[in-house]
C-alpha cells in the first residue's frame, strides 16, 4: 500500500493484521500514483511481523527513477526482525500533542497497556516544537498534491470529488515561505527525537483514534500517523489491543529514521512478550492482562 499520511497504518490497524510503513525512501514508488514527493511512503500488510520484514526486505533498494531512494547496502530486514534483542528493549509512551482526538477505549487500553509493560516503558511528553507538525504536514501535503494533480483539476475538475478540489484549491494559495518552512521542519524535528532514541528503542503510540468507523462513509481518522509520515521516520502497528466491542485497537510502534530492522525486532519482541504475559496470567484483557499499577516516569524532548 502507500501511505502520505495514514494509509498503511491506519486500515491496517482497523483490520487487525500488521502493517509497516518503513523509512522515507526506503522502498521505491516508481510507478505509483505521486501525490506528494515529500511524504508518500510505500509500505506493506501481513499477518505478521516477520511477514512484514520479509516483504519489506525483497521491495527495498535503490532506483534511478526515484529521486528519494539511496544507493545503500539493503538493511538485512528479515534477519534483524527474527534476531533476539541484546537487552530487553525499553519503549517510550508518547501520547502525541493530537492525545485528545483518542477515544475513551483507546485511552483505556493504553493504559492497561503502559501498566503491563511495567518498568520496560516511560512516559515521554514531546516538546513544543511539535506542536505544528500537523499543520506543516498539511501544509505540503496540500501544497505537492495541487501541484502533481494540476492537469486533473483543470482538464476534470468537474469530475473530481469536493473534498479533492478543496484540497488542491487551498494547496494553491498557500505562500512560498510557509511550504519552504513546513520542509525545513522535517530534520529539524528529527533531530529533536534524537535524545529520545538515544535512551529507547522505540516510540510507542496509537495508531488510531479507535477501532474502525461503521459504514462506508469514512475511512477513518489518520491523525495518529501524520506526525511520523510527515518525519518520515519507520512505524509498524500491532493487532494486540481490542475495543469493548471486540474490534482490533492497533499498536504503533515509531523507529528513528533508517533504524527500520531494529524497529521491526523490537516489534518482534513486544508481540512474544504480551504474548507470554497472557498466557502466564490467563487472560484476555486489552492489554496483556492487568499488570499492578506502576507509575511511568516522564521525560521531555526538546
Amino acid at each position: 500500500g502507500s501511505q502520505t499520511n495514514g494509509s498503511v497504518i491506519r486500515p491496517a490497524a482497523f483490520c487487525g493484521v500488521v502493517g509497516f510503513k518503513p523509512t522515507h525512501g526506503l522502498i521505491p514508488r516508481t510507478g505509483a500514483l505521486l501525490l506528494s514527493r515529500t511524504l508518500d511512503h510505500v509500505g506493506v500488510f501481513a499477518r505478521t511481523v516477520e511477514d512484514v520484514a520479509l516483504l519489506a526486505a525483497i521491495l527495498v533498494g535503490f532506483d534511478e527513477e526515484d529521486p528519494d531512494t539511496r544507493p545503500i547496502a539493503r538493511p538485512p530486514l528479515a534477519a534483524v526482525a527474527a534476531s533476539e534483542p541484546p537487552l530487553p528493549p525499553r519503549l517510550a509512551f508518547v501520547r502525541s500533542p493530537v492525545w485528545e482526538r483518542a477515544e475513551s477505549e483507546t485511552r483505556e487500553a493504553f493504559t492497561e497497556l503502559v501498566e503491563a509493560l511495567g518498568e520496560a516503558v516511560a512516559e515521554v511528553e514531546l516538546g513544543a516544537s511539535f506542536a505544528r507538525a500537523v499543520e506543516m504536514h498539511r501544509t505540503i501535503m496540500e501544497v505537492e498534491m495541487a501541484h502533481n494533480l494540476h492537469r486533473d483539476y483543470e482538464k476534470g475538475g468537474d469530475q473530481l470529488s469536493a473534498a479533492l478540489r478543496t484540497l488542491i484549491e487551498r494547496g494553491r494559495g498557500y505562500a512560498a515561505v510557509d511550504y519552504a518552512a513546513a520542509v525545513a521542519g522535517v530534520p529539524s524535528l528529527n533531530g529533536a527525537l534524537d535524545p529520545v532514541f538515544d535512551e529507547f528503542d522505540a516510540i510507542v503510540t496509537p495508531s488510531a483514534p479507535g477501532e474502525a468507523p461503521h459504514g462506508l462513509t469514512s475511512t477513518g481518522d489518520p491523525i495518529f500517523c501524520t506526525l511520523w509520515t510527515y518525519l518520515g521516520t519507520p512505524a509498524v502497528t500491532l493487532p494486540l489491543l481490542r475495543s469493548p466491542a471486540g474490534m482490533p485497537l492497533g499498536v504503533q510502534l515509531v523507529g528513528r529514521r533508517d533504524g527500520d530492522a531494529r524497529l521491526l525486532r523490537t516489534a518482534r519482541w513486544l508481540v512474544e512478550t504480551l504474548g507470554s504475559a497472557r498466557r502466564r496470567r490467563g487472560q484476555k484483557g486489552t492489554a496483556a492482562g492487568r499488570a499492578d499499577s506502576r507509575r511511568t516516569r516522564k521525560r521531555k524532548s526538546s
